[in-house]
């Protein structure tokens, strides 16, 4: 299921932006990228996603962006202290004028910025637990995104169990039809058995009887339809209780497609045949959106 989310955040030394993509996939994949220097935060962010997405490819994306403050200044005592020796020096031996106070400071290392020391493993902590508030609350609006795109695919998956419904309904008439031209052909092989020679034996005859009777018998397959259509319907009230039923809803899709198979190949008419693989054809379509469902 697609989904995007970003939330952000920040302290007084810098400012971060956690992304959170997630597109269609069977099962739970996580890429996470993350600044050099915070692999750390890799583990804990993937333990995250597992807690609240079950199914898609979903890609964490971590920017931290340094906050810039003026920085205090100091002089480089040593090498002013040096600059000046060397400057009556030469003016002493040259008679050259001396140079001004900020001709002095211009020289390259006499004015320097103050470093900042390494954090201490105190404000890492601090840091890396506001870090998971903003990836907490990235994941939480992707779940949000999600929920929404769900309840616009519950209402297409609805139609499809709506066309898979009527197209049951549709066998289940024909084959009552179909009972006829059943007799006819079962008429016909019986014929066809009692005229051997040598005779069959009664064992042989009962055995030939019973497999033309469970070849036109398609009720089994029929019941079993509409089973995975009430199936199919309580999942979709669970999906709208925001309950994981993708992989449900996907072995049934594969019980559905079964089912169909069966019936079209026991079918002993054209227009029962069709109906089949209309049937199918309805299966496969609602299985490439249940794909997209957590």
């Amino acid at each position: 299921m697609t989904g995007y989310a970003r939330a952000q955040g920040s302290d007084d030394r810098r400012r971060w932006v956690w992304e959170a993509r997630s597109v269609n996939g069977r099962n739970l994949e996580i890429r996470c990228r993350v600044p050099a220097g915070f692999d750390r935060l890799e583990n804990p962010a993937r333990v995250a996603v597992g807690g609240k997405l079950k199914r898609g490819n979903v890609s964490l994306t971590l920017t931290i962006t340094s906050e810039r403050h003026a920085k205090p200044l100091t002089i480089n005592r040593t090498l002013l202290a040096e600059l000046a020796t060397l400057v009556d020096e030469v003016r002493r031996s040259t008679g050259a004028a001396a140079p001004s106070a900020d001709g002095l400071l211009r020289v390259r290392g006499v004015i320097e910025e103050e470093e900042s020391g390494e954090e201490s493993e105190e404000a890492l902590t601090v840091l890396d637990k506001a870090l998971q508030v903003t990836l907490d609350e990235a994941l939480k609006a992707l779940v949000s995104s999600r929920a929404a795109e769900g309840k616009a695919l519950a209402r297409v998956i609805e139609g499809h169990v709506t066309e898979i419904e009527g197209l049951c309904g549709r066998a289940t008439e024909r084959a009552l039809a179909q009972i006829g031209t059943v007799r006819s052909r079962f008429e016909a092989q019986l014929a066809e058995l009692l005229g051997r020679v040598p005779a069959l034996s009664e064992e042989r005859f009962a055995q030939e009887v019973a497999l033309l009777v469970g070849k036109a018998d398609v009720r089994e397959e029929l019941d079993r339809l509409n089973a995975h259509i009430a199936q199919a319907r309580t999942l979709l009230a669970d999906a709208r209780s925001d309950n994981p039923v993708g992989r449900k809803f996907d072995f049934l899709c594969q019980e559905f497609n079964r089912e169909a198979n069966t019936l079209c190949s026991k079918s002993a008419d054209i227009e029962l045949t069709r109906i089949g693989i209309d049937l199918k054809g309805a299966v496969e379509r609602m299985r490439e959106q249940v794909q997209n469902v957590e």
